[in-house]
């Protein structure tokens, strides 16, 4: 099996004139993204001293330069580490520690974090992107092998230190071909990366994919709604990726409703479930707007709705992508029939090879081939897949399972509703009663017994959140998803002031 870098120097032959990236300070066509490739790669050698198997750590917003250094660490055979901006210097520190990172490439931008970061951890050097970008060369060769370690990309950590998914070069590869054939990816499609290349779902859903196509990435340097949409028209996008909080953004634009959006083919979101109104306003749009599904530890994607069922299907995650096996299992060991909620187990060439250093976290998660999502979900008469939640999340209401995401989906309905979470909290009479966190689009005259009022005719009783707190926004934890740890660490602070 090929290799990534050979990916790009085969594409450099085949399509040199082809446009390969588009960002907001160069673009590349194929033939020139293998030269610098092969440029990068020999400046990791000579400057960095990065050889097979090392550790490379990146830190840095989005640019056309990251995706330089994904190919070229894998033409060394090393393993790049893609560090969270968002993240404190400590938390950093602790990744950049714990994967035994060798040296460390960081943008300008990114100076006054990096100052903070090399007091704490421990790389033998570090240098500007710009330092290593076109400047003379020798021949590296090809190191890399499709089974080699390739991202360890690390978990949030929402319930302890975060997990260093290692994801193989084979794993990109399998990942990128899930989503070509889930897409319909050609050589003619335009993708715009939102998404941060430090996420698995900035360089593993689009960037990749689009260049195994040959088609072409654009790349901007941060999210902004209405730059977005002005690339859209200059630059005949056709698939635009993003998670829901960046497609509510893009609908709440002033644009939105007047924007050319005709090249767009496809909508797509992932990363967190999409409320059904936000659904709604693209396909009143006459949009067509899919979900999927995915994690860190799969490369990411796993499920994918088909473009002919987004509509008759809105809500639904789709169905396996074309490599890939899942199962849905109870508690009690047995399969999951239609209707029935159970954790989603996976298989397949996208399956991480292990968590980096934890081999008992990984023979808990990874058994006899299959990994243990820890997500739920439930499968309908027809094959499609809709998620229910988390399994940690889940709430046991007097022996009842409650599942969040069912009774946020409902609150969701509101269309003065922006973000909403639904916990469980102790409960003398019965274990744990739901209780749901929400914030608001704009000013509102919503009031909490409203939304409980529409749940009781909505769900069951017990469903029914026992409070309803209201918050300017919602605590998010360093990927931009809600943050349910940090929301009981908030009902906590509300018991205490309460007694």
């Amino acid at each position: 099996m090929h290799t990534m870098d050979e990916w790009i120097h085969k594409r450099g032959e085949i399509t040199p004139e082809r446009m390969a990236i588009i960002g907001e300070s160069h673009q590349f066509t194929y033939q020139e993204l293998s030269q610098k490739v092969e440029e990068m790669a020999w400046m990791f050698k000579s400057k960095l001293h990065i050889g097979k198997g090392d550790r490379l750590a990146i830190l840095s917003q989005n640019r056309e330069e990251y995706m330089i250094a994904y190919f070229a660490v894998a033409q060394l055979g090393a393993i790049i580490v893609p560090l969270n901006v968002r993240l404190t210097a400590a938390e950093l520190a602790f990744q950049v520690n714990d994967s035994g990172a060798k040296a460390l490439l960081y943008e300008q931008e990114m100076e006054a974090l990096y100052e903070e970061l090399s007091d704490l951890a421990n790389f033998e050097n570090a240098y500007f992107f710009s330092e290593l970008i076109g400047k003379a060369q020798g021949d590296v060769g090809h190191h890399g092998k499709s089974d080699d370690p390739f991202i360890i990309c690390y978990t949030s950590g929402t319930t302890g230190k975060p997990k260093g998914a290692v994801l193989t070069q084979e794993n990109m590869f399998w990942n990128a071909i899930n989503n070509q054939h889930a897409l319909d990816l050609t050589s003619d499609d335009r993708t715009l990366v939102i998404l941060p290349l430090f996420h698995i779902g900035g360089v593993g859903l689009f960037a990749l994919p689009t260049l195994l196509t040959g088609g072409t990435m654009l790349i901007p340097r941060a999210f902004d709604p209405e730059q977005v949409i002005e690339w859209i028209e200059q630059y005949q996008i056709t698939v635009v990726m993003g998670v829901p909080t960046i497609h509510n953004s893009i609908r709440q634009s002033p644009s939105f409703e007047k924007a050319d959006f005709k090249s767009v083919r496809w909508f797509y979101s992932g990363g967190a479930p999409c409320p059904k109104e936000l659904i709604q306003a693209y396909l009143d749009r006459g949009l067509r707007f899919g979900q999927g599904f995915g994690m860190t530890e799969t490369a990411p994607t796993v499920f994918m709705i088909a473009k002919e069922d987004c509509e008759r299907k809105a809500g639904s995650i789709g169905k396996p992508v074309t490599f890939c096996d899942v199962r849905l299992m109870k508690e009690d060991g047995t399969p999951a029939q239609p209707g029935e909620v159970g954790e989603l187990l996976i298989r397949g060439p996208n399956v991480m090879k292990e968590y980096w250093g934890l081999p008992d976290e990984t023979a808990s998660t990874i058994r006899d081939g299959w990994l243990y999502s820890g997500d739920l979900a439930r499968q309908d008469d027809e094959g499609f897949f809709y998620i229910a939640g988390r399994k940690k999340d889940m709430i046991i209401s007097g022996g009842e399972n409650i599942y969040p995401l069912e009774v946020e989906q409902h609150i969701n309905e509101f269309r003065e509703v922006s973000e909403v979470a639904v916990i469980g909290v102790a409960d003398d009479k019965w274990g744990e009663v739901p209780v749901a966190f929400v914030s608001f689009h704009r000013t509102q005259s919503l009031q909490k017994d409203d939304i409980q009022a529409y749940c009781r005719q909505r769900l069951a009783r017990y469903k029914v959140p026992k409070d309803v707190i209201i918050m300017s926004e919602l605590p998010k934890n360093a990927t931009g998803k809600i943050d349910k740890k940090a929301i009981h660490k908030h009902w906590m602070t509300l018991g205490v002031s309460e007694s």
